[in-house]
């Protein structure tokens, strides 16, 4: 017995002197000439710790110890190892791998080399990447000639038309509070890369940052803000902002948990920015988990199957055991999985609770029924169980955002794209409650303009959100869904009387049988009505709120940081879109307007954008 007691202590001694403090490491990744590489995996070897470049190349890592071996890697470079060796500062410059830059197919951003070529008289495939060739599409080269294999899906959008208040005096559509489309929208930038048109949702964008409204103080749970003020890109036009605020629900306070993850694990998830980022992100979220929370594992190839019956909160190693031994491979029965996942939700189900599957894929569904209708059919059908559905879209090259957009709306739930840990870290940790708890679900908005106060109107966004006039009313309709602390902003742009109309309003004839508008009434200091309804998360009667919008038009040097951030961010989806209404939009304003809007700005969101747009001068179009 008393020997034991000196090995112990060894031990301990041992222990102790091996236990290092965490350590940090910055520094840059540049190409041969010299300029900075977006977007190049800084990993810990054999871990799954690890960041990427920003725009300029530069990264910052924490490390457990001193002696870590840091591995870079990118699209069309070599793979870099180097050890630390204690230092605080280590550049790198990548060398451009000449040996995948001839006979390539490309796809997304990984390197994945087929077991054999095949050869024939007319073409030699072998999967890879090019260098100097478009990483976010596909290709073959046949012939000396590249054919484009792109193969990502977005939903078209017929941008929102101006509309005069006696044609059309009622505005009415659903919330959105998915942020989808800014990620992704970097993730072309950051590849200097303009991203397809219907890949850039104007609302999404705002709505991907947070704005410092106040909180509401009555039984609602949501409070309304609104300013309005000159339109920066437009003289003579004005923005009308509307801002909805969410109630703010403390983590400890928010309801137990259900949750089952919902893992594509097919074929075409096995590239490093897929399942690899997936389970990353993923062990964010369980590390945020309470005992009394509870997560399930489904996993979907060419068939599903569950890998984790409905295990606590508190037990960490084992959920995050299940994750790492997650491997890819097989096709993509995405509904077969989407229907067993709402079967473990169901068996689970926490009365009171949150209750929600949480779905992660590239959207690549290619086996058994998976066509958007008969999705949308299922999910709609699968809600009424009070279940909610959210959606994490990972990859490139063959990515479905129309198809992930579909899911989350009709699921009651919301979309983010993970194009990095730190998104991942944004989603699941910075606005955990956000993500994962709604406190208001189909909440609708209906605004009625004032024909004595405005000639005619736009709303920025939201076209894939609109709902016909009489759908307000209807408690059978489908709307968009609120989570704790989330805000949302809608922006109108606001010709006002008297101003410049004719390059914007386009005419009808007159009305034969409706009544003409009567002059001075005593509403006429109103620019319009906004009106909500919602309803509690689990409840199936709307309830109405309403307010008047009777405040003077200000100069936009005087407006709140919100508005002046938001409306730039508008303005660059604008010109990022080509709009026919961009006006005088271009990065250059968007510049001057958010460097002067920055506020708060807590994680760093808003400077990122600032740097994202005075990059993006240098994006090349794509075909």
């Amino acid at each position: 017995m008393k020997r034991i007691f000196p090995i112990l202590s060894a031990v301990i001694f041992l222990l102790a002197f091996n236990i290092e403090k965490t350590h940090k490491v910055k520094g840059v990744v540049t190409d041969q000439s010299g300029e900075g590489i977006p977007g190049v995996n800084v990993v810990e070897k054999g871990t799954t710790n690890g960041t990427v470049t920003d725009i300029s190349g530069a990264y910052e890592i924490t490390l457990p110890a001193q002696q870590a071996i840091l591995t870079f890697s990118s699209v069309g470079y070599k793979t870099q190892e180097v050890k630390v060796k204690g230092r605080n500062e280590i550049n790198i410059t990548l060398k451009q791998d000449v040996s995948k830059l001839n006979e390539v197919v490309v796809t997304g951003m990984a390197v994945e080399m087929d077991e054999e070529r095949k050869v024939s008289n007319s073409s030699i495939r072998i999967r890879g990447v090019a260098s100097g060739v478009n990483p976010q599409q596909s290709y073959v080269i046949q012939n000396d000639h590249y054919t484009n294999h792109n193969t990502e899906d977005y939903a078209v959008i017929n941008e929102n038309q101006f509309h005069k208040p006696e044609d059309q005096p009622l505005s009415t559509f659903s919330i959105d509070v998915d942020a989808a489309s800014y990620s992704n929208v970097r993730r072309y930038l950051n590849n200097g890369l303009k991203p397809p048109t219907d890949a850039v949702r104007i609302e999404e964008m705002i709505n991907y940052f947070n704005y410092d409204y106040k909180e509401p103080t009555d039984e609602h749970p949501f409070s309304i803000n609104t300013e309005i003020a000159d339109c920066p890109w437009q003289e003579g036009h004005y923005l009308l902002h509307v801002g909805l605020q969410g109630k703010r629900i403390p983590k400890e306070n928010i309801p137990a948990s259900n949750l089952v993850f919902l893992i594509d694990v097919s074929g075409s998830m096995g590239q490093t920015n897929k399942l690899p980022l997936l389970k990353s992100a993923f062990k964010m979220l369980v590390e945020e988990l309470r005992p009394e929370d509870r997560v399930a594992i489904v996993v979907y190839a060419g068939a599903a199957g569950m890998v984790l019956p409905s295990t606590s909160g508190s037990d960490k190693e084992q959920i995050i055991k299940a994750l790492d031994n997650l491997n890819a491979g097989g096709s993509t029965a995405g509904g077969a999985g989407i229907k067993l996942a709402y079967k473990i939700a169901e068996e689970n189900f926490i009365e009171d609770g949150n209750n929600r599957i949480i779905l992660a894929t590239d959207g690549d569904f290619n086996v058994g029924q998976s066509s958007n209708g008969f999705l949308e059919n299922l999910i709609v059908e699968k809600r009424k169980s009070g279940v909610f559905l959210t959606t994490l879209g990972f990859g490139m090259g063959n990515y479905k955002d129309d198809k992930m957009e579909i899911l989350a709306d009709k699921g009651n739930g919301n979309y983010a794209y993970i194009d990095n840990i730190s998104e991942a870290k944004k989603v699941f940790v910075n606005e955990f409650g956000g993500t994962m708890f709604t406190i208001a679900k189909d909440v609708k908005i209906q605004i009625e303009f004032n024909p004595e106060k405005v000639a005619g109107y736009r709303l920025i966004g939201y076209e894939n959100r609109k709902l016909n006039a009489e759908d307000f009313n209807d408690d059978k309709k489908d709307a968009g869904e609120l989570g704790s602390g989330h805000s949302v902003t809608a922006i109108y742009q606001v010709i006002p009387i008297g101003g410049p109309a004719d390059d914007f309003l386009k005419s009808v004839d007159d009305l034969k049988y409706q009544k003409g508008k009567s002059k001075g009434r005593k509403y006429s200091d109103e620019w319009a009505t906004v009106k909500f309804r919602y309803k509690k998360p689990n409840g199936f009667k709307s309830i109405l709120m309403t307010q008047a919008i009777d405040i003077t038009p200000g100069s936009f040097e005087e407006t709140s940081d919100d508005f002046r951030f938001s409306a730039a961010v508008a303005s660059f989806g604008l010109w990022l879109r080509e709009s026919d209404f961009m006006g005088e939009s271009n990065p250059e304003m968007v510049v001057n307007i958010a460097k002067e809007s920055l506020g708060k700005d807590e994680f760093g969101y808003r400077h990122e954008f600032l740097k994202m747009v005075r990059s993006s001068k240098y994006m090349a179009k794509m075909d």
